[in-house]
């Protein structure tokens, strides 16, 4: 079913050139000189390929109904944070495991036993992976608040339980846990 150019959003995916195209990253661009356009970043499932694709806003493209089932994630098979990861099916509790072509990096950052995510899948083949807006996770490592810190928007570096580096405030310890957004990796507050 053709849908408007600016209708694209993160993790949907479409027919392109032929081929099964999964959005990555949608911009609505509208420079001071000419028409408005969409510039998209289109991730090929054939071939792996990322490319980037400039739509005007009037363009049409073929959308693709896939299927989202939500799943657990269990563990990273390798142990070392590089997959594949394991993900249980919580209707049929049936197990995949996903590589890193299908789960990306900035995704896998934020993977923590437990999480509940949506997992993409066309023809039984896992497209992606959808993350909660934000998840919880502890800090694990993060150096001591300086005594003469007074501005307020000093923010230090931590590290959370996955292994993951983020900045937060300075008053936050190790041990605490806090709210990460997983598309930007920006701290949203203690949990």
């Amino acid at each position: 079913m053709p849908i408007k150019s600016t209708e694209l959003k993160r993790g949907q995916a479409l027919i392109y050139d032929g081929n099964l195209q999964v959005v990555i990253d949608t911009e609505f661009v509208k420079p001071g000189k000419g028409p408005a356009y969409v510039q998209v970043k289109m991730k090929n499932i054939d071939t792996g390929t990322i490319k980037i694709n400039r739509f005007n806003s009037s363009d049409k493209v073929e959308d693709v109904n896939i299927d989202k089932r939500s799943m657990q994630f269990l563990y990273d098979n390798s142990g070392q944070g590089k997959g594949p990861w394991v993900f249980m099916d919580n209707e049929t509790y049936d197990q995949i495991e996903l590589d890193e072509d299908v789960v990306m990096t900035s995704q896998s950052q934020w993977l923590k036993d437990g999480l509940e995510v949506t997992v993409l899948v066309f023809d039984d083949n896992a497209l992606g992976i959808d993350l909660p807006a934000s998840v919880e996770l502890e800090i694990t490592e993060t150096t001591d608040q300086p005594k003469a810190a007074t501005a307020t928007n000093q923010l230090k570096e931590a590290t959370v339980e996955t292994g993951a580096r983020v900045r937060v405030p300075p008053f936050i310890e190790v041990g605490q846990v806090v709210k990460i957004n997983t598309d930007t990796g920006d701290y949203l507050g203690k949990a």
